[in-house]
């Protein structure tokens, strides 16, 4: 399969990286190393989490998912071949949440303990932190850097605005933020778009995008109220369940048909064929969707196809 490079971070990884927030919440133990050993076996490489996943479901506290894949990676023994990303920053517990010189080193530990690894290959800032100074988040992931904790820094749900913060005082005794990851998707393109994407790219940042299907919109499971019944995740999905949504599901239809593809895989290529997106994240609570989605990187999309897609 071919890999391709995450930014100047030196990382190569498979064009589609697995999201573990499905991990010890939708999907239990078994169904985790099923997903994992499938996802693996088909010669991908890079698995996104977080210390907070998942802690906003009931009856969790955050670190389920990280536990699950620690468990993983010690029952395989295959760490080395793992490129493995996580975040931290969001709240666990009272007083324990931020980007500060205190509590950021003390999440990244914890996070280390729950992984069963000394190293984390990508740690990422999961959302910016207004009480802390920019400079004081980039010299604790220097620190974290320099005792061989974390291999590369990165941020996610930063604005255009906060990532050109981050990056200009740099090289001021702080890490480098070289991973960036968007919220983006076909049904969601202008926070990446245009600002955000020229940054990255001028910066050569590895750009790894979330929600690349839309909380399963772009699946086309959800073509009316009726389908979003029951549903978990009905309320964030149904905001997409509008004329302009359906739409743009009828366009990925089209294309769908001529690729012989399913919508899923049509709108994880589509990302795949920005070329400033080293790859999306996308998550699957079954082997069977795992294997659905991972042929999106057998898609090759014609101009045609783009232009349609993108309206």
């Amino acid at each position: 399969m071919r890999l391709c490079k995450l930014g100047s971070t030196g990382l190569e990884i498979a064009p589609l990286v697995l999201g573990g927030n499905v991990f010890g919440w939708t999907a239990d133990r078994d169904t985790s190393f099923a997903i994992l050993d499938a996802f693996v076996e088909a010669g991908f490489n890079a698995i996104d989490t977080a210390d907070v996943y998942n802690r906003y479901a009931p009856g969790l506290v955050g670190g389920e998912s990280e536990t699950v894949i620690g468990e993983w990676l010690r029952a395989r023994g295959n760490r080395e071949r793992v490129v493995l990303i996580t975040k931290g920053g969001l709240a666990m517990a009272e007083g324990c949440e931020g980007l500060g010189r205190d509590y950021l080193p003390r999440a990244c530990e914890a996070s280390l303990r729950r992984l069963g690894t000394d190293y984390i290959d990508v740690y990422l800032a999961h959302a910016p932190d207004p009480d802390t100074p920019i400079g004081e988040t980039l010299e604790a992931f220097a620190d974290l850097k320099a005792r061989g904790l974390v291999r590369h820094a990165g941020c996610s749900n930063y604005s255009a605005a906060q990532l050109r913060e981050a990056l200009d005082p740099a090289g001021e005794g702080g890490a480098r933020y070289e991973v960036v990851q968007p919220r983006y998707n076909l049904a969601e393109r202008d926070a990446y778009e245009g600002e955000m994407e020229d940054l990255c790219a001028a910066r050569g940042l590895g750009v790894i995008t979330y929600y690349a299907l839309a909380a399963g919109f772009l699946t086309g499971k959800y073509r009316s109220e009726a389908d979003l019944a029951g549903r978990a995740r009905s309320r964030v999905v149904s905001g997409f369940v509008n004329p302009e949504g359906l739409a743009l599901l009828a366009r990925i239809d089209e294309v769908a048909a001529r690729h012989g593809a399913s919508p899923a895989q049509v709108a994880l290529a589509w990302i795949m064929a920005r070329p400033s997106v080293a790859a999306p994240i996308a998550s699957a609570t079954s082997v069977d969707q795992l294997r659905d989605i991972a042929r999106s990187v057998d898609i090759a999309l014609s101009a045609e196809d783009m232009a349609l897609l993108e309206g």
